[in-house]
């Protein structure tokens, strides 16, 4: 029996030494997720070892350090840098394999910049740029219009943009695996342009001494301004708009100089005075009689110092306290007209006003028997107010006067003592809307 148990022994220890131990053979694999190599880094690992019973999986940078799963499923690395990935595998045959990868993680990237004018924006506009982009190595800009025309400088500077309007700045930047893009708007004000209009105050366009004008400054582009002035109460100024008056007859010059540190442009103009005759003419005037002004189609009541007729609708409380002369038209056969004052409207058809005027009128110099007398030929001649100062207008004469007479010269004297001829050019029919046409020559001030 003993020699048999032996045999026994023999054979099965040689089994033994037939049989081979598995080999353990490391493999492993990764993907980052959405291909973002920028903190934070999502990774799943693929395990592809063979011949291996137990695992070691170490990370560096990550959110664990270590795993004995087969597959440690995705990983969170949140350290930038080169970090180490290893993986050691062992069996129960005592064989042992490691494998050591590195993934390389990344600052996150983002991209901004801010570009600065550094004198001002009129051209040549010159603009620096500051790069507050993080995480990226490369830079490539692109300036649309502008000296130079693409840099790959961090922060570029002295870009100069010539042409007036909006211009595109481009900046791409990468880390060597991600590339993001952004653009900007920079603005170039137009090209330096010097000008200004004239306003002649309104009582003052018949451009005759002293004239109030009033420059108002349409320049383009314009930091600074130079006004000169000849014949006026000042030679110069600085202000951007300015009124003043100017007293000197004949042409005068106006010149503005307009200025924004880069360019110096100027603008001229003439303006051309007259002597002062005190005379205001209004020429054209349209008067309606009573039907027309009750209608509110052709008024008949008027303001010198307006030059305005106004309808019945149109007399307001503010409107009435400018009334020098009021036109009665009994119709349109113009048997019975007559310039009334203002105060006396109670006599009339027409609606009383309230704090009116008082206007003396001679409405018939053919029968008022009055000490003076202007003829049709004299207010055409009539120049300046000589006539007008020596005639003496005391009282209403009251009288009425029909078409009969054409052209007619009516009298009047206001209440603020400007003394004036009306002169009837036209007595037109047309039914309701019956009307005169009128010239009016008046004192611009007492004297």
């Amino acid at each position: 029996m003993k020699k048999i148990g032996c045999i026994l022994l023999m054979f099965f220890c040689l089994s033994c030494l037939k049989e081979e131990a598995v080999p353990v053979v490391v493999d492993f694999d990764y993907e980052v997720i959405n291909n973002d190599y920028s903190i934070p880094v999502s990774i799943i690992f693929f395990n592809r070892t063979e011949g291996a019973d137990d695992y070691e999986w170490r990370f560096e940078g990550a959110n664990i350090s270590r795993s004995v799963d087969r597959n440690p499923g995705v990983i969170i690395f949140n350290e930038k840098g080169t970090q180490t990935i290893s993986l050691t595998a062992t069996n129960i045959d005592g064989s042992e394999d490691t494998k050591t990868l590195e993934i390389k993680i990344d600052d996150p990237v983002t991209i901004d910049f801010t570009a600065t004018s550094v004198n001002n924006l009129f051209p040549p506009a010159t603009y620096n740029i500051r790069n507050d982009s993080e995480g990226a190595n490369s830079f490539i800009w692109t300036f649309e219009e502008g000296e130079p025309e693409s840099s790959t400088e961090e922060n570029p500077e002295g870009i100069v943009f010539e042409t007036p309007g909006e211009h595109q700045i481009f900046l791409e930047v990468s880390n060597g695996r991600e590339t993001y893009t952004k653009d900007t708007t920079v603005v170039v004000l137009p090209y330096l342009v010097a000008d200004f209009n004239s306003e002649i105050d309104f009582k003052d366009d018949d451009y005759q001494i002293p004239v109030k004008v009033k420059f108002i400054n349409t320049s383009i582009s314009a930091t600074d301004y130079t006004w000169t002035f000849e014949g006026a109460t000042i030679t110069s100024s600085n202000e951007k708009d300015i009124e003043l008056i100017f007293n000197e007859v004949g042409e005068q010059q106006i010149t503005l100089i307009a200025e924004n540190g880069k360019e110096v442009k100027s603008k001229t103009q003439r303006i051309t005075f007259f002597r002062n005759t005190n005379l205001r003419e209004l020429k054209n005037v349209k008067l309606g009689v009573n039907t027309a002004h009750q209608n509110n189609s052709i008024g008949s009541f008027f303001s010198i110092a307006e030059r305005k007729v106004y309808t019945k609708e149109q007399i307001t409380r503010e409107t009435e306290k400018m009334v020098d002369i009021v036109f009665y038209g009994l119709n349109s056969t113009f048997i019975r007209n007559e310039f009334i004052s203002p105060d006396l409207l109670s006599n009339t058809p027409f609606t009383s006003i309230q704090n009116p005027k008082k206007t003396v009128f001679i409405n018939a110099q053919e029968l008022c028997n009055c000490p003076i007398a202007l003829t049709s030929q004299q207010f055409d001649e009539m120049e300046d107010d000589n006539l007008l100062h020596n005639l003496t207008i005391v009282s209403d004469d009251n009288l009425s006067f029909s078409d009969s007479v054409t052209p007619r010269i009516i009298l009047f004297k206001t209440q603020e003592g400007e003394k004036g001829a009306i002169k009837i050019n036209q007595f037109v029919e047309d039914g309701d809307d019956s009307y005169i046409l009128i010239d009016i020559k008046v004192q611009k001030e007492t004297r």
